[in-house]
């Protein structure tokens, strides 16, 4: 049987060495230790972190081949803790043959506590070498104890050339690619395929496999740009709803506008929006970003951020979009202050800190007569009644604590002159205590 016209182009043009693997130098090259470990057949359990297409499998793989080990795998996806005892079994009567067992778990991150921990005496005991793939960040998808048994290694997304070079490996190739189909490529033709793949080497196998098929069906078997349009239809970039990448771009998008870098800061959201991300949750973010890095020094940017945010709903997609592009500008060009979020931030650490302190009397409703009768409200001096507007010397904390001083407002844009107004009334504050003496 020809497994060719079963095994998809990704899976035959697999390396079968270190040196065929594309893009993971920091993991591979000569004298780093995940190529050694491998080259010496030295089996120790890991997780490999990495985007779809990095070459996880495929270090697996290698790993178990130079160690002659059993390759066992699971998918995380389908495989629940029977399939994990079945994989247990198998490794006990590898041991009896005096042969290592390595268990490869992809999309590990699946797996609920109960699964993973079902992993933790086989690997202590050496039964299994665990290896795990994930796409997500391992220090909240897997457990802690499962990590501390094993290495975690980072793969990088393929960068274009690359992807450009496994392409035209994959061309040449008679053996395992499409080297003996006869095929003529278009000029430019990799390099689309390669941009448009955005790091996954098996994406770009599979979209050049699809291309040939379609080249092959004409006259002339040549993978110009027409074909390219039709197996492409659109690019998809790399966004993760909810994964590490995701958290990762909300992430630059907030720096960058607490940064004041307007450019960056657009062409992060033009990273989310294009990648799927749904813009009411950008608008969410940004609304909090007008409150947390901004404040009062500009008390505009929240309204700008609401009305951006409801400009979005009505509008919708891509109308609205222009919206949410001009308050992440406004945003990044704002003055700067996070004093309202450190200051609530220390209210919130005094509310659970201090227990349920008592009202001071003279600050408590005093709606009934049975109330009033209990001294609510007693001694309270209506501000509008004081000079100015402000009870100077007046304390509103409960009486076992000190008073707070929360808020700092900077020397930036309005805010500025909040600080003015509250360093004048705090010195009528100490002026009307130290008459009370």
């Amino acid at each position: 049987m020809n497994d060719r016209l079963y095994r998809p182009l990704a899976d035959r043009m697999r390396p079968r060495n270190l040196d065929e693997v594309l893009g993971q130098p920091h993991l591979v090259a000569p004298g780093k230790p995940l190529r050694a470990a491998i080259e010496q057949g030295h089996l120790h359990s890991m997780v490999l972190w990495g985007p779809p297409g990095t070459g996880k499998t495929t270090l697996a793989r290698l790993f178990a081949a130079q160690a002659d080990a059993r390759f066992l795998t699971l998918s995380a996806v389908l495989a629940g803790v029977k399939d994990i005892r079945q994989a247990v079994e198998q490794a006990k009567l590898e041991r009896e043959r005096g042969r290592p067992t390595l268990l490869f778990v992809d999309e590990v991150h699946r797996f609920n506590k109960a699964q993973q921990d079902a992993f933790l005496p086989h690997v202590e005991s050496g039964l299994l070498v665990f290896i795990g793939a994930t796409t997500e960040n391992p220090s909240f998808a897997l457990n802690n104890a499962l990590l501390s048994r094993a290495r975690t290694y980072v793969l990088r997304p393929l960068d274009a050339e690359d992807l450009r070079v496994l392409l035209q490996r994959a061309l040449e190739d008679a053996e395992r690619g499409l080297g003996s189909r006869g095929l003529e490529t278009e000029e430019g033709v990799l390099e689309t395929l390669a941009a448009a793949a955005d790091g996954d080497a098996r994406r770009a196998l599979t979209w050049l496999e699809l291309a040939a098929d379609v080249a092959e069906s004409r006259e002339r078997p040549r993978i110009d740009a027409a074909i390219l349009e039709d197996v492409l239809t659109e690019g998809v970039r790399r966004f993760d709803r909810g994964g590490d990448l995701f958290y990762d771009q909300i992430s630059a998008l907030h720096k960058s506008v607490r940064g004041s870098a307007p450019d960056a800061a657009l062409y992060w959201l033009a990273r989310m929006i294009d990648g799927g991300c749904d813009p009411d949750y950008i608008a969410r973010r940004l609304v909090r970003m007008a409150s947390e890095d901004i404040g009062n020094a500009d008390p505009r940017a929240l309204g700008v951020c609401i009305d951006a945010w409801q400009a979005m709903e009505r509008l919708g997609s891509p109308e609205g979009e222009l919206a949410l592009a001009q308050a992440v500008l406004y945003l990044a060009l704002a003055p700067k202050s996070n004093a309202a979020y450190v200051a609530w931030q220390a209210a919130m650490k005094d509310a659970r800190e201090q227990g349920t302190l008592e009202v001071p009397l003279h600050l408590r409703n005093a709606p009934t007569r049975l109330m009033k009768s209990l001294g609510h409200g007693d001694g309270y001096r209506y501000a509008h009644d004081e000079p100015g507007a402000y009870a100077a010397g007046e304390r509103y904390f409960p009486e076992e604590m000190t008073e707070r001083r929360y808020y700092r407002p900077v020397d930036r844009g309005f805010e500025a002159r909040l600080k003015e107004k509250l360093d004048h009334l705090r010195a009528l504050d100490r002026k009307a205590r130290r008459n009370e003496r």
